[in-house]
């Protein structure tokens, strides 16, 4: 069986409009979660206030030595004392943070044409 070819034409296409217009509207959402941790570590720590008090360590070793003393300066009177002790690298402050941020923005176009 023997196959013919077939001719083919095109013919010049005219559009039957002479001006138009076309409106688009795009609307794009954005949602962003963001999850923030921020952690502060604190340094070694060693320190005495107090009223009425007096602090004696004979090796100048500081609060935290064995010979550490705290006296009473007047007996008998009214005193306080606050001793702080802290080890290096521990967590002082945590701050966490959740948060979402969403967003919407639209743009509308108007697109006009004529031949």
């Amino acid at each position: 069986m023997l196959a013919t070819p077939t001719v083919v034409r095109a013919e010049l296409v005219q559009p039957n409009f002479t001006q138009g217009s076309m409106n688009s509207t795009t609307t794009t959402t954005q949602d962003i979660t963001e999850e923030i941790t921020t952690t502060t570590y604190g340094a070694a720590l060693n320190k005495w206030s107090g009223d009425n008090i007096t602090h004696t360590s004979a090796t100048s070793g500081g609060i935290v030595d064995s010979d550490s003393i705290f006296n009473m300066t007047t007996a008998g009177s009214d005193f306080s004392l606050e001793v702080v002790t802290r080890a290096a690298s521990q967590v002082i402050e945590l701050t966490e943070i959740d948060r979402t941020i969403e967003t919407e923005s639209t743009t509308v176009s108007l697109s006009v044409f004529s031949q």
